[in-house]
């Protein structure tokens, strides 16, 4: 099966469904961060960038439960 083919089939589940492949496929690459390519000198900078503006006001943040939870209230 092509990628293109995988594609078209995944893109029938519903907007939930792919809403957890896409946390279960994250989760399998988080897995093994060793894996992962280097970042490059850009996304360094820009982690660095929203680390500082982290320290500077850390209630802007939201923790993963929020996030989660605000994506899903949008697909019910």
């Amino acid at each position: 099966m092509s990628t293109a083919d995988l594609l078209t089939e995944l893109l029938k589940l519903t907007p939930a469904e792919r809403l957890q492949l896409a946390e279960d496929l994250w989760d399998s690459v988080a897995a093994k961060p060793e894996d992962l390519p280097p970042l490059t000198d850009i996304q360094r900078a820009e982690i660095d960038r929203r680390l500082e503006d982290h320290r500077r006001d850390p209630s802007s943040a939201a923790n993963w439960d929020e996030v989660r939870a605000r994506l899903w209230s949008r697909l019910g």
